[in-house]
């Protein structure tokens, strides 16, 4: 099935909002064996919204709205379908009650405009909106689905996954895979995916980069169960021989998670000292869950005199190699391993400028890891504005710190 998503409002149209419904629902479609093949944004203009419609009512399989469904004059989504069907629109009394009830409920005044919400073309039906009072829309016309879903992100995706995903799929079993890879750009990954033989004709393999790593999601369509998982595990298989030192977890696992987990399974106590990345390293690793099991502490040493203070850094060490430098980043390491007796440590120090110094490449950072007898200093220049370099400078610190604490866990077990 082909599927064109249409995103209403004036606001987007205007940059005031991130339209982050296109990016999620494509991703879903995907993941469902639905091919998105047009995007489609137009604010609230009734006749050019009509025209959308129309447009993909000729082109594509499943149609799918957000936006314009709520109690105001501009909300006219469902008064354009009900135009292009040639279907009349029609008050839901059941629909109006469940509105009165909803604002009786929350103890909210409701003005009659809300009523509004009740109405629906002819022939189709409402889509219980779990987080709202703007109900969806669902419409079988000329061998085409429609969905209607309202704007705000939380009540789409709740209305998505509780109602639509029944709507649209099909006999189909859908299986979704993911891998996830640090250390190797988007491009570099799917150029090796490329090499590999890969080809089975059920599913489709495909990169999404985030934050300082690459998924690789592997996905497959048919009716055999047992054969999908078959095929999809050799897929892996396949993937895990050419890039395995790159892999550090799978199906949407982060990277602290990853680390924060092994460190609770091997009993294992971490601490970070930051100086460019300022904090958000350990901001990161206590987001996860039962970190507090293994996360030690974090300092963040910005100034000269707190990495002296703090860390047992030698002046004579900033004076003759500068706080951005491999010798300090080790001895801050160094300071905060004799300090906590920590099994890992990391630390960072770089320039993120903006600000040009002339003694310092803006984007120079090093980052140190360490343990009782072991350590390496790993060097970057990161190009971006400040706060760019800090969060790559923060995904590289982790990522070696994952490989770092994989390989002394791999040593002593041998």
């Amino acid at each position: 099935m082909k599927a064109e998503i249409i995103t209403i409002g004036t606001e987007i149209m205007l940059g005031s909002i991130l339209n982050t419904n296109v990016t999620y629902l494509s991703r879903r479609l995907m993941e469902l064996g639905i091919e998105t093949i047009y995007h489609t944004s137009v604010d609230d203009d009734y006749d050019r919204l009509e025209k959308s419609i129309r447009l993909a009512m000729d082109r594509v399989d499943v149609i799918l709205t957000t936006g314009g469904l709520g109690p105001t004059d501009d909300d006219l989504t469902k008064e354009a379908l009900s135009n292009v069907t040639v279907k009349k629109m029609i008050s839901d009394v059941d629909m109006e009650h469940h509105i009165k009830q909803y604002f009786a409920y929350s103890k909210r005044e409701m003005t009659s405009n809300n009523l509004k919400q009740a109405m629906k073309p002819e022939g189709s039906e409402f889509i219980k909106n779990p987080k709202g009072t703007a109900p969806g829309i669902y419409m079988k016309w000329n061998n085409k689905k429609i969905i209607m879903m309202p704007g705000p992100p939380r009540e789409m995706k709740s209305m998505f996954e509780e109602s639509v995903v029944n709507l649209i799929k099909d006999d189909h079993i859908i299986i979704v895979k993911s891998i996830n890879t640090s250390g190797l750009g988007e491009s570099t990954l799917e150029t090796q995916l490329k090499e590999l033989d890969l080809s089975y004709p059920n599913f489709t393999i495909t990169t999404y980069a985030g934050s300082g790593s690459v998924e690789i999601k592997v996905i497959g369509r048919g009716k055999d169960v047992s054969k999908l998982e078959s095929e999809s595990e050799k897929i892996i298989e396949t993937i895990k021989a050419r890039i395995g030192k790159h892999i550090y977890g799978y199906n949407n696992s982060s990277l602290e998670k990853v680390i924060i987990d092994t460190l609770n399974q091997n009993k294992m106590k971490i601490s970070v000292c930051e100086s460019v990345t300022g904090g958000s390293i350990s901001k990161r690793l206590t987001s996860v869950p039962g970190a507090s099991l293994s996360f030690d502490r974090g300092l963040v040493t910005y100034s000269n005199q707190s990495k002296i203070d703090e860390l047992g850094v030698l002046s004579s060490s900033l004076d003759e190699y500068g706080a951005v430098s491999s010798r300090v980043a080790c001895e801050m390491a160094k300071g905060l391993l004799n300090k906590t007796n920590s099994d890992i440590v990391i630390s960072t120090t770089g320039y993120a400028g903006p600000d040009k110094n002339e003694n310092i490449t803006t984007g120079l950072v090093y980052v140190c890891v360490m343990s009782c007898d072991a350590h390496t200093v790993f060097e970057r220049i990161f190009s971006g504005d400040r706060d760019t370099i800090q969060e790559r400078t923060t995904n590289f610190a982790l990522w070696n710190g994952f490989q770092f604490l994989n390989n002394k866990l791999t040593s002593s077990s041998r």
